[in-house]
């Protein structure tokens, strides 16, 4: 039993077979990582600075963006140090902190992308009481919530992962719950109950997304005016969201149904897709769809024109 209870150095056995490959794999990283960083702070500080830019659409998108920045944290440097060494080991603590700031960026998105959905579904159904509905209070109320839930419900299920382990592989190359808790030495019925909490509320999220872009296409096929609104606000957003979804989803049903034959490159392809795809493609396709954005950025000297 001491024996059991000394494990606290984890091995992520998903960067076996990189080792010919770290050079190429730590450029390609770092220069991407480096997009991320800029093209998300490119709008962030776009929409902070200009005060035209001060609405509900994009207050939500700057949220958005800033959650890519806080979820890729808890990745690219790990992943980067990593493929310096030829060890790649992290202590339990870290590898819980890891899968917290993941698992709890993962679910900030869906919240996120929720209120946007919510956003243009009052401004194209509802447009006569657009602005009594979108108040600053009830933005900042929505805001709030939208990043206290996922912290709250993601921290409830990292705290349900520390228990003594008697295993110490993880097999993929960074820390999500799940894995954690299958080195557990004894089942924990939490340990299923508490995730599965969460995947019912946010499938509920998924599900309100789905009837505002049925409603709104509704609504829209009804008005040239409302589709020209549709098609230039809600086709970024619907983009954002299925990249999402889709890179998510792949990596989770794999995770807990997958087959273990699969190729360890196609393994670690489907687990980082979500971390890059999506807070690489974000700001880009927002930058360029939505006018107002792409020419204040293209016009930077008067967005911090005093």
């Amino acid at each position: 039993m001491g024996n059991i209870s000394v494990i606290t150095i984890l091995i992520l056995s998903g960067f076996n077979g990189t080792a010919n490959y770290r050079i190429t794999l730590f450029t390609l990283t770092s220069l991407c990582y480096c997009i991320i960083l800029l093209a998300n702070l490119t709008i962030i500080i776009t929409i902070i600075v200009d005060k035209s830019l001060h609405e509900p659409m994009y207050i939500f998108l700057c949220n958005l963006c800033i959650n890519g920045l806080y979820g890729t944290a808890g990745f690219y440097p790990k992943f980067l140090n990593d493929l310096l060494f030829s060890t790649h080991v992290i202590s339990q603590a870290g590898c819980l902190l890891q899968g917290f700031v993941l698992h709890s960026s993962a679910c900030a998105d869906f919240s996120i992308l929720a209120l946007m959905a919510y956003d243009r579904y009052v401004a194209i159904c509802r447009p006569l009481v657009y602005h009594s509905v979108m108040t600053k209070q009830r933005i900042s109320v929505l805001v709030f919530f939208a990043w206290l839930l996922p912290l709250y419900l993601v921290l409830m299920g990292t705290v349900t992962s520390i228990s003594t382990l008697c295993g110490s592989i993880i097999p993929k190359i960074y820390c999500v719950n799940f894995l954690i808790s299958n080195l557990a030495c004894s089942p924990s019925i939490a340990k299923d109950i508490i995730p599965a909490i969460n995947y019912t509320f946010y499938a509920g999220h998924a599900g309100f997304i789905v009837w505002t872009y049925v409603y709104m296409i509704k609504t829209c096929l009804k008005s040239t005016e409302n589709m020209n609104k549709f098609m230039h606000t809600c086709v970024p957003h619907a983009f954002a969201l299925a990249t999402f979804s889709v890179s998510l989803l792949f990596d989770l049903l794999y995770m807990r149904f997958g087959s273990k034959d699969l190729s360890q490159h196609v393994q670690n392809f489907m687990a980082i897709e979500f971390l890059v795809i999506s807070p690489l493609i974000n700001p880009v396709i927002y930058g360029i769809k939505l006018q107002k954005i792409r020419n204040r950025i293209l016009n930077a000297d008067k967005v911090f024109r005093p």
